[in-house]
């Protein structure tokens, strides 16, 4: 396949995967994939976020690096799950913060990956890295229309 292809197909996967993820469209999370292994999600904090000090539950942090890694590592039209994660909490989210998280793929082998996730607020600043390990299941996504 070349770029062009690579590229149409990781958009069909994203728009097949985000039609059904309703966790990422209650939290108002929107992603953008341009290529097979890279994607972003950018999500904005809202009340309901917030936990007892007034600032973004971390849990909601996690859930929006997660859908950029999930994203990301989907885009080969090889439907892929996390193996496991970490995260790191840098700087606090605050109400009204656009957050953004830009997955990027580190290793991809014939079943397993490693991705970075940053996730940045409004004005550039790291709020959290995120590293995501995948496992492909080795089933389509398209079936046999990619």
């Amino acid at each position: 396949m070349n770029k062009k292809n690579d590229a149409q197909r990781a958009r069909a996967c994203r728009d097949h995967m985000y039609s059904a993820d309703l966790a990422s469209q209650s939290l108002g999370i929107e992603v953008t994939v341009d290529e097979p292994g890279r994607a972003s999600a950018t999500m904005t904090i809202t009340e309901s976020m917030l936990n007892g000090q007034r600032l973004c539950h971390g849990g909601f942090i996690f859930a929006l690096a997660d859908s950029a890694f999930a994203f990301a590592c989907n885009g080969y039209d090889d439907v892929t799950v996390a193996g496991g994660a970490t995260i790191d909490f840098l700087r606090p989210g605050r109400l009204g913060d656009e957050l953004t998280a830009t997955a990027v793929e580190r290793q991809r082998g014939r079943r397993n990956g490693v991705y970075d996730v940053a996730v940045q607020n409004q004005d550039g600043k790291d709020v959290a890295l995120f590293r995501g390990k995948s496992v492909a299941t080795g089933q389509r996504m398209l079936g046999n229309d990619a």
